[in-house]
């Protein structure tokens, strides 16, 4: 699968992913399944269009489509939070240092002390960690060295936060476990992208659909961010099973276009879908409402508003600031 070619089936199961992340910060029932898969689901996508070889030109490109856009989003955030969102909610509570803020922005980990402004945003600096720690991995060219250096990564990423409460800079042991993931994507994309419509196949959807609920909701909570993966094995399996169960859907069944363009539009997602949340609170307080404690049916209509919000500035982002996106004009 060359980085170049667009596939549909990725962008839906992109779009998958980024609803799953908005519908997930509205805090729903499912949001203990929903955190085991949804984070490793897009590192194993990563992983599906990593380059076959690294060279100067591949890694300035990804650097332009992923950091670029990361530092002028969140530079904007923190503005806006600077200047506005910090007196207002919870934030108006826990009377944090701007300068600390500001400091989230390069550090790109800390939870809400420096961060606060945008906590999602910590995932683009983590995964151009993934690119570049798998472009390590693909340099070493003996296979007992690659193989021992891509666990010695994995293993550190995992171990790290059991020792230390200490956040890395760009969430460096989070990249170290992503690799387990990326490297799945990397290692199995022609297997993935060859795979057909048939019956034996929805019985394998089905049969890894039960055992990521299960294995998901026996876990504690998975937070990636915070290094948080309760149980491992359930972890793992739970991740496994969910992304083989969402890219083995979005292989048999096509969905609507909408859910592709969602796929192809992630970053500014990320960016704004918190603040999206914040204008509806904002509105429902001008008529009244101060008590957010939403009904499940209500959080799942809440997550399509946000998107709906954002629809008419996505358009405008990909026509006027493609950079925004991670893309560039022609």
């Amino acid at each position: 699968m060359e980085e170049k070619v667009r596939y549909e089936w990725v962008d839906q199961l992109r779009g998958i992913g980024i609803f799953s992340v908005i519908y997930g910060h509205n805090f729903p029932f499912l949001e203990h399944y929903i955190y085991s898969y949804h984070i490793p689901l897009f590192f194993v996508i990563a992983g599906m269009f990593h380059p076959k070889t690294i060279h100067q030109k591949a890694i300035l490109h990804r650097a332009k489509s992923i950091l670029a856009p990361y530092f002028i989003w969140s530079l904007l955030l923190y503005t806006f939070w600077v200047v506005l969102g910090r007196h207002y909610g919870n934030s108006a509570t826990l009377n944090l240092d701007p300068l600390n803020g500001l400091v989230g922005v390069f550090y790109a980990q800390g939870d809400i002390t420096y961060m606060d402004w945008g906590i999602p945003m910590w995932f683009l600096p983590c995964i151009f960690l993934s690119f570049l720690l798998f472009s390590i991995v693909q340099k070493i060219q003996h296979k007992v060295l690659r193989i021992s250096f891509w666990l010695l990564c994995i293993i550190f990423g995992f171990t790290y936060p059991m020792y230390s409460n200490f956040h890395l800079p760009w969430s460096i042991d989070v990249a170290c476990v992503s690799l387990l993931f990326y490297g799945l994507g990397f290692y199995f994309k022609n297997k993935i992208h060859h795979i057909k419509k048939n019956t034996k196949v929805y019985i394998v959807l089905i049969f890894a659909f039960i055992v990521s609920v299960t294995a998901g909701m026996l876990n504690s909570k998975i937070d990636m961010y915070r290094s948080e993966y309760g149980n491992l094995f359930l972890f793992i399996i739970s991740a496994f099973s969910g992304v083989l169960c969402f890219t083995l859907l979005v292989k048999q069944i096509k969905f609507h276009k909408f859910l592709s363009f969602l796929g192809r539009n992630t970053i500014p997602l990320l960016a704004l879908q918190l603040r999206a949340l914040t204008v509806i609170k904002l509105g429902l307080m001008v008529v009244g409402i101060t008590m957010f404690k939403f009904s499940e049916p209500t959080k799942l209509l809440l997550t399509c508003v946000q998107i709906a919000m954002l629809y008419p500035i996505l358009i405008l982002i990909n026509k006027y600031v493609p950079i925004l996106n991670g893309k560039f004009k022609k």
